[in-house]
């Protein structure tokens, strides 16, 4: 009976620490994976045309010239998660898409992106016109629905988002914005 009760207290005392590290574990490795950066948000993120949506199809105005590509990207509509890094938003779980296009010779540019469920998001559409993924707002231009003031610092998530219902494809149009003196606006 002794040695039974002194393997039982072994297996408590194993159970007792597992139990102690497993959270500890389970908090260190992110709840999802997390894909190569060229491959971040775009499961799932391309419009195809016969489908209804949810999405958002985007009508670009004001380019400043044909140089590099077209970036849109889909946010939760709030202030802290809004232009939040990708690899962050991704291993939390929270919704975020990008999709990136290659400038049209001509025109203004239609861009669509897919949302995961009905629901608000804030987007940005970003002129990359070095190609390298980022925002450089020496040389870069950038656009959000409704088209907000860019003073200082980015705009409010709930000034730069749209509302999506199941099934439908919202329709926007927006206008670059550059870097002009001290402050953004469009060209011209």
């Amino acid at each position: 009976m002794n040695a039974f009760f002194a393997h039982a207290g072994l297996f408590m005392g194993l159970a007792v620490v597992t139990a102690t590290v497993a959270p500890i574990v389970a908090w260190a490795a992110p709840p999802y994976p997390v894909p190569p950066r060229e491959e971040r948000g775009r499961e799932g993120a391309d419009c195809r045309s016969p489908e209804p949506g949810p999405a958002v199809r985007l009508t670009v105005k004001g380019l400043k010239d044909r140089e590099g590509r077209l970036q849109v990207e889909l946010y939760p509509a709030n202030d802290s998660d809004f232009l939040a890094a990708d690899k962050k938003l991704i291993a939390e779980g929270k919704p975020f898409k990008r999709v990136r296009y290659n400038m049209p010779a001509s025109g203004d540019p239609v861009v669509c992106i897919r949302a995961p469920e009905a629901g608000r998001y804030a987007i940005v559409v970003l002129h990359d016109r070095d190609r390298n993924g980022k925002f450089g707002y020496l040389r870069d231009g950038v656009a959000f629905p409704n088209d907000p003031d860019i003073v200082r610092s980015k705009p409010k998530a709930s000034a730069a988002s749209v509302q999506i219902g199941s099934g439908t494809v919202v329709r926007e149009t927006v206008t670059m914005q550059y870097l002009r003196g001290l402050q953004f606006g469009p060209v011209g």
